[in-house]
């Protein structure tokens, strides 16, 4: 490895750790190390294979809070967030496991003998990680790939490997295999695109920017790669009359401001039918000033800093002064902080109302009636998440299957869960994650037909 990655405390700005960058040699021998340990993997019984993905959440859950404290330390969660994170994890690794010694062909029926079909791992996933959710994220490949009986290369993002080392270590402690699970810090134009670009590393899942999935999914196309994509979002949440107005209000900030707003399900678009926008309003503005932000390591923080200078540069150039905002207070000083945020009466089209921002900035919108809402909810590139609060249960079905997204969730803010899909409409993404087809996605149907008539 050469040149060095620098690891920044975003609270303060100082440098925590310096870790070494990946060339592209050390991505090849990455992947000749994996091609040997993923061969040995998959040949092992599935109860083993099983039995080690136990061992291993089973570590993660007892460095819990020392990988919660890294993920504080390197991208700025707070503290309550971030151990949610390490035990998401854990549990990813344990359904992960459960679906080993379920992941079955099928036989079907066909004259003249019998016809099965067989599950087979693809070989050496690589894993493209961001820095937002930077331990769940990677676990949402690691897991299932490794389920599958594959081996991983996972590239964490350059400002936060520092989980993704730990959690390799931890993998080797709980008794994987040596090279099964690799990561590999280093830079998107080096280390991700010699990932991206090796003929022996079978797919590649990718977490980041709808700009860099392009290019990744284009680079994957040239070789026939398959790929699974999440990328942008600027969900809605759309308010109607008739829905619980308090309820919507009191469950709206912490929607878009959670992890900041780093987060492509924020739902920064806040849709609300004209006969209740001034009530929604007056209830919301307070609540988005009353936010606590500071020291993530802080039991008592609710909003933390960006992840870095030029986050926090992006975030500013799309709240400009002709806007009308209503703000919260962030600390002065050292790291890379910004105030929640809530701007009104903009055009709908203005890039701040139509563009991902990724920090803790929403945008609150009119709309007369149903249709209106929902052509306002589609009207974006995006369709990652959403929500919709109504009290009538035909409307929540209607405008469900009317908003152009892959995650939806009516009087509440949910999207991901580990054992429910997930993944994007249009330019949010291609393929889904985690639920219970997640093992499905690491590999190929291999089809076999047995004649009875020799």
């Amino acid at each position: 490895m050469s040149d060095a990655l620098e690891v920044l405390n975003p609270a303060t700005g100082e440098t925590v750790a310096t870790v070494p960058a990946a060339t592209r040699d050390d991505v090849d021998a990455a992947v000749t190390r994996a091609t040997a340990a993923q061969r040995t993997w998959a040949a092992a019984a599935p109860a083993d294979r099983a039995r080690l993905l136990r061992r291993f959440a089973a570590a993660v859950d007892a460095h819990t809070e020392e990988l919660a404290r890294l993920e504080v330390l390197e991208a700025g969660h707070t503290i309550g967030n971030a151990r949610w994170e390490a035990a998401n994890v854990r549990d990813l690794l344990d359904y992960a496991a459960g679906g080993v010694e379920r992941l079955t062909g099928r036989q079907i029926p066909v004259p003249g003998g019998i016809d099965v079909t067989f599950l087979e791992p693809l070989g050496v996933i690589g894993v493209i990680a961001p820095w937002n959710f930077p331990m769940p994220i990677a676990a949402w490949g690691i897991a299932p790939a490794l389920a599958a009986g594959n081996a991983v290369i996972l590239k964490p993002a350059e400002t936060t490997p520092l989980t993704a080392l730990r959690l390799a270590e931890l993998a080797l402690e709980a008794g994987l295999p040596e090279h099964l699970l690799q990561v590999l810090p280093g830079r998107g134009d080096t280390a991700g695109d010699a990932l991206v670009e090796h003929p022996d590393v079978a797919k590649i899942v990718f977490t980041g920017s709808t700009r860099t999935g392009k290019q990744v999914m284009a680079k994957c196309a040239d070789r026939v790669k398959p790929v699974t994509l999440e990328l942008g979002g600027k969900s809605p949440n759309i308010v109607f009359a008739d829905a619980d107005i308090e309820a919507a209000a009191a469950a709206a900030p912490m929607s878009f401001l959670d992890n900041t707003g780093q987060d492509c399900c924020a739902r920064t678009r806040i849709l609300v039918q004209r006969t209740v926008h001034d009530r929604f309003l007056d209830l919301l503005a307070p609540l988005v000033e009353g936010v606590v932000v500071g020291d993530p390591a802080d039991e008592k923080t609710q909003m933390g800093p960006l992840i870095s200078q030029a986050q926090l540069d992006r975030v500013r150039s799309y709240v400009t002064d002709d806007l009308t905002a209503v703000r919260g207070i962030a600390p002065d000083g050292p790291g890379f902080w910004y105030p929640p945020t809530l701007v009104t009466g903009a055009d709908p089209t203005a890039p701040v109302a139509v563009e991902e921002v990724f920090g803790p900035v929403a945008v609150v919108l009119p709309f007369d009636d149903e249709a209106d809402a929902v052509r306002l909810a589609n009207a974006t590139e995006y369709g990652l998440s959403g929500s919709l609060w109504t009290r009538d249960v035909g409307r929540a079905l209607r405008v469900s299957r009317a908003v152009a997204a892959g995650n939806l969730s009516v009087n509440s803010h949910s999207s991901v869960r580990y054992w429910t899909p997930f993944g994007g409409y249009k330019q949010s993404g291609l393929g889904r994650e985690l639920g219970p087809d997640a093992l499905t996605a690491f590999t190929e149907t291999k089809n076999v037909f047995i004649s009875t008539e020799a």
